[in-house]
């Protein structure tokens, strides 16, 4: 499908409010995934990510684009890559974005069909655009950079680009030929323009423990550590872990950047979650590792895409490394979006009560234990129809429950006792931190009426604090 020249009278127009959410990066119509190209740049956060304007059903991927401030106060931008070149014919796929002597590069994955009308049997290749303001992009004409590798399947897609030294560097998600498993590719380059190969620089073992196909990989350094964060696919199920269709995994270690090798840990979760996917991370001007993911949905319907719209980004999270675990964590920026009034109390459950707030649907909710750490805790979000979503806390163990015809729980074991709950709810999404980030739950939930909470357990004591948060990101 070419779609070079964009047409806006086209566009899918949100026709319905009922799950719009209030400060979570969404399209203005039209279906999103993946965030790409998180960056700082004149002044700017900038977000970009994957979006089919024309529906809200997957399609000719585009990069959407918003642009914010105080990663709080979103401004929606015009798109910034259309699909139709000859190296993107079916799409402009995930990537990301780096600044070089005062201008924006966007590294993208071209997407091309062979045409025989069967979807799964395309290309693709490796692109750059760049803008000068932020705003206005130019596809480079050099495009393709780069090719799929001989000893590569037709998977080799969302290239993220680093500098290190003086060279920059692309690791790119792919499949092996001859095992089909998943693998990361690395490049190196000195302009941004000629790329060498390095080779594959770690991957799977096993389909069923590690997958066939590693999507949206990251390389960046915690604490003097490497860190790889990854979306492997077809990982078998284990024992409370790994249960979604597509995983977020992260291993710490080490990249030798002479040997064009990486040697980390087993890959752990990075969310527990139902709804948790391609994670891209940036560092922010003061330092910080945050980033944004997707709040999937897998094989699930989504029912916004009856009102013109599907998709939203998580919160904006920060990651932070406590000795070989990686924490993820609301950005302290969040606190702008709590409205006045908001409630803090010292209370002593011996059963359930009602959480004191005007707007339950719109709330960020904090639970800590006053007298050493929870031992039966649950909150639970409720609408006319009864629990949407429940977490409940037994000693070290996290288990969440979401309202569904199949597949309701998720669970996390911490190394350490629980001693915190942080909770956001927006209109249909619902994100939830334990112990400061060391687990988290990410989730879509669809209300049928008016929505409340409460918290229950058994001579649990607690400092509460609760705050209607408004509407910032629309």
């Amino acid at each position: 499908m070419m779609t070079e020249d964009f047409d806006p009278s086209k566009m899918s127009k949100v026709t319905n409010e009922r799950f719009r959410q209030w400060y979570h990066i969404q399209t203005p119509g039209g279906w999103l995934n993946d965030p790409n190209g998180l960056c700082f740049f004149k002044g700017y956060y900038h977000v970009f990510y994957q979006f089919h304007p024309y529906s809200a059903e997957w399609g000719p991927m585009h990069w959407g684009h918003i642009r914010s401030k105080d990663l709080v106060h979103w401004e929606q931008l015009p798109i910034a890559l259309t699909p139709g070149a000859p190296e993107d014919s079916g799409g402009c796929f995930s990537g990301s974005a780096i600044v070089k002597a005062g201008r924006l590069y966007l590294f993208y994955t071209g997407h091309n069909y062979y045409g025989d009308g069967d979807l799964d049997h395309f290309w693709e290749n490796q692109n750059m655009a760049y803008s000068d303001d932020g705003l206005t992009f130019h596809k480079c004409a050099g495009n393709p950079l780069i090719k799929t590798p001989a000893d590569n399947t037709q998977h080799f897609r969302d290239p993220k680009v680093w500098k290190h030294g003086d060279r920059y560097y692309m690791v790119v998600g792919s499949q092996d030929k001859p095992h089909q498993l998943g693998r990361i590719l690395m490049y190196e380059s000195t302009d941004l323009k000629q790329w060498q190969p390095c080779g594959s620089i770690v991957s799977s073992h096993s389909r069923e423990k590690e997958g066939w196909m590693w999507e949206c990989p990251d390389l960046f350094t915690l604490d003097g550590q490497e860190v790889l964060l990854c979306s492997p696919m077809g990982m078998k199920v284990q024992a409370e872990k790994f249960m979604n269709l597509s995983q977020v995994c992260y291993a710490v270690g080490h990249l030798d950047y002479q040997q064009h090798h990486f040697t980390g840990s087993e890959f752990r979760e990075l969310d527990h979650g139902h709804n948790f996917y391609a994670t891209q991370t940036m560092q922010t001007p003061d330092k910080r590792r945050i980033f944004f993911g997707w709040l999937s949905p897998f094989n699930e319907k989504m029912l916004e895409q009856a009102d013109g719209w599907a998709g939203t980004l998580t919160l904006p999270r920060e990651l932070v490394l406590e000795g070989d675990q990686v924490k993820n964590r609301p950005v302290k920026e969040l606190t702008q979006l709590r409205q006045a009034g908001g409630v803090d109390d010292h209370l002593t459950l011996d059963g359930e009560e009602q959480v004191a707030v005007s707007d339950a649907q719109h709330a960020e909710y904090i639970f800590r234990a006053s007298n050493g750490d929870f031992s039966d805790f649950q909150w639970v979000l409720n609408d006319n129809q009864g629990t949407l979503i429940k977490v409940s806390v037994h000693d070290t163990k996290v288990t969440l429950y979401r309202r569904s015809a199949q597949d309701q729980y998720r669970y996390a074991t911490l190394a350490a006792p629980i001693k915190d709950v942080h909770i956001f709810v927006d209109t249909s999404s619902v994100e939830c931190f334990i112990n400061d980030g060391a687990a988290s739950f990410t989730e879509r939930y669809y209300a049928a009426g008016k929505v409340s909470a409460t918290v229950s357990g058994k001579q649990v004591a607690l400092d509460e604090q609760v705050y209607v948060l408004g509407r910032e990101a629309d």
